[in-house]
């Protein structure tokens, strides 16, 4: 079956705001997920800088706000659960470690599958095993043994992409490890946070507590260093190995490892970065985690998605079919923002999870003079990222250019 149009492989964030921009731009678009449905929950994003001002060119920002989880700011806490340090979410104009718009992942995906399910074609529990380029096109066959042809297929499938593999090139050529494993998932919270992010470290680990939207739940966050690919284990090793690095660690840590046993939304993830040197080849082309996922450490992902489907599309409706044309122009422009967002926190994944408590004792002091200068100047540096690039005004993507 013939389709000039184009096809979106993933369903999380960068996919749906693609195809919203596509169709506004008067595209047709299929957009293929492997998971059975949307995937609820997760943890909690940050919506700042160029990726909040493409929320409000869709017309979304106010049904974003309407489902954030109001975050009164970041604490570190000790054994006891004192709290130790704190930054609060006003700090750094609401754009900081917390930012002013806080929203489950799980939720923003859900708010973009709704601005687009009613002209946008959806392939649940499917994905793409092999694709063949030819002069007008790229012939795709699905696992379930769905054959088309499409005039563009989009990889934005996240870190593991299967698109990148299958047109790039074997994974371990684009992603850099960096050694620490993260879970989340939801666990009760019969306590209550205060509307606070909650940190408790060890040496080597770290355990987390986030606000829910629901009351009565929180969204948990435990992290350590490893060079296992967890993200292949089975989920009672991956779940041992956190057991064992949080093992003797206070707070609410205790009770936290008892829900994850539980959780049925549980997720672990080896974190890494890509680098890929060109995002297209040919008629297939990257977008988001797929192309250059900074890791969650830098709190750029959601940002640099929601702008990557922006640019894209854009350049794809200016360029009036020269997809060659469209392709390098997306790469000028987000390329740049994409190297800014890689930058890692002061101290890296050793920062995030200090080894020593002398470490864990010097990132709580620094998170106390965070706000004060000098850090307040290093840190402002930091966060400006989030805005680290001028959105052109696409005239393709205007409402009136929607087109049946």
């Amino acid at each position: 079956m013939y389709d000039n149009g184009v096809l979106i492989s993933g369903a999380s964030i960068a996919g749906p705001a693609l195809a919203f921009w596509l169709r506004r731009a008067g595209r047709r678009v299929t957009v293929v997920e492997r998971a059975p449905a949307l995937r609820p929950g997760g943890q909690t994003v940050d919506l700042r800088g160029a990726g909040r001002t493409v929320v409000e060119r869709m017309g979304l920002l106010d049904t974003v706000r309407a489902r954030c989880v109001h975050e009164r700011g970041l604490a570190y806490v000790d054994a006891q659960g004192r709290r130790v340090a704190e930054v609060p979410a006003e700090a750094f104009g609401g754009e900081g470690i917390v930012a002013e718009i806080e929203i489950l992942r799980g939720d923003l995906a859900e708010v973009l599958y709704d601005a687009t399910r009613d002209d946008v074609e959806y392939l649940f529990g499917d994905r793409i095993v092999a694709m063949d380029e030819g002069a007008d096109g790229v012939d795709v066959r699905f696992a379930s043994g769905l054959r088309r042809r499409f005039g563009l297929v989009v990889g934005a499938d996240g870190l593991h992409s299967g698109v990148r593999a299958l047109a790039f090139g074997p994974e371990p050529d684009f992603v850099q490890p960096l050694g620490m494993a993260m879970a989340f998932f939801t666990v009760p919270d019969a306590v209550g946070l205060d509307g606070r992010c909650t940190m408790h470290h060890v040496p080597g680990a770290v355990a987390g507590l986030r606000p829910d939207r629901v009351a009565g739940r929180a969204k948990a966050l435990l992290a350590t260093h490893t060079e296992e690919p967890v993200h292949r284990l089975p989920r009672d090793r991956s779940r041992a190995l956190l057991r064992d690095a949080l093992s003797g660690a206070g707070w609410r840590t205790p009770r936290i490892l008892d829900a994850m046993d539980r959780a049925d939304d549980f997720y672990v993830e080896s974190i890494g970065q890509v680098q890929v040197d060109s995002w297209s080849r040919g008629r297939v082309v990257l977008l988001g985690d797929a192309a250059a996922c900074p890791s969650p450490l830098t709190g750029m992902g959601t940002s640099l998605a929601l702008v990557g489907a922006y640019v894209l599309a854009g350049e794809l409706a200016a360029a009036r079919g020269d997809h060659v044309a469209a392709f390098a122009a997306y790469e000028r422009v987000v390329r740049p923002y994409a190297e800014r967002a890689r930058q890692l926190p002061p101290g890296g994944t050793r920062g995030f999870a200090p080894t020593s408590r002398a470490a864990i004792a010097m990132g709580r002091a620094s998170m106390r003079w965070m706000t004060r200068w000098p850090l307040r100047l290093v840190a402002a540096r930091m966060f400006a990222a989030a805005d680290g690039v001028d959105l052109p005004a696409y005239d393709g993507l205007r409402p009136a250019a929607l087109r049946s």
